[in-house]
């Protein structure tokens, strides 16, 4: 299964089981990238948010376009907010924001829901961190990347830029393409 991206300077396509970083200065400055990942395609997706409510998320993905009906959110923030949790049939909530092992289980669980290809957006890796150990977040992210290429499905994980620099270091390795946004919009990819 080869999945497209639409992203500026990667490949047009990617094979299943593959996983991109994105090094970016701000969240706003990975919107394009974001949306190029989710518009273009018709397959299932699940948007892993470590720092925005589901709500939030739902709201973005409204005013990007996305067809809401193929899309499932894992709001992993909520719950350290105090924010009310509802779950309905495309949302999800994690017990706590450093709850990896339930990450990874939901994850999974998503993906085996799946009659076809999937999309999965971990947005952010870097706020894992700030909840759980960076090590133990290096395998729960490994442990992602391994249900994506057992499915056959695309990753999108993202990681801020200046703050867990040693972490990028170490993860950049384990993916297939690597997507860095600088401050002034410049893109540079590397597959």
């Amino acid at each position: 299964m080869e999945y497209a991206l639409g992203i500026e300077g990667a490949p047009e396509t990617v094979p299943g089981g593959s996983g991109i970083l994105v090094v970016h200065p701000s969240t706003a400055a990975a919107d394009d990238v974001d949306t190029a990942f989710l518009e273009g395609s018709d397959e299932s997706v699940l948007v892993v948010s470590t720092h925005s409510a589901a709500r939030e998320v739902g709201q973005k993905l409204d005013h990007w376009g996305i067809d809401r009906d193929r899309v499932e959110i894992l709001d992993a923030i909520s719950v350290e907010r105090g924010y009310t949790r509802r779950p309905k049939d495309d949302v999800a909530y994690l017990t706590a924001p450093d709850d990896l092992a339930g990450l990874v289980a939901h994850v999974e669980d998503f993906l085996a829901r799946q009659d076809g290809p999937a999309r999965v957006t971990l947005d952010t890796i870097t706020e894992l961190i700030y909840y759980a150990d960076a090590e133990q977040v290096g395998e729960a992210v490994g442990d992602v990347l391994d249900l994506l290429e057992t499915h056959d499905a695309v990753g999108l994980f993202h990681l801020a830029s200046g703050v867990h620099d040693d972490a990028i270091d170490d993860l950049r390795p384990a993916f297939v393409g690597v997507v860095e946004l600088d401050d002034d919009g410049t893109v540079d990819a590397d597959f």
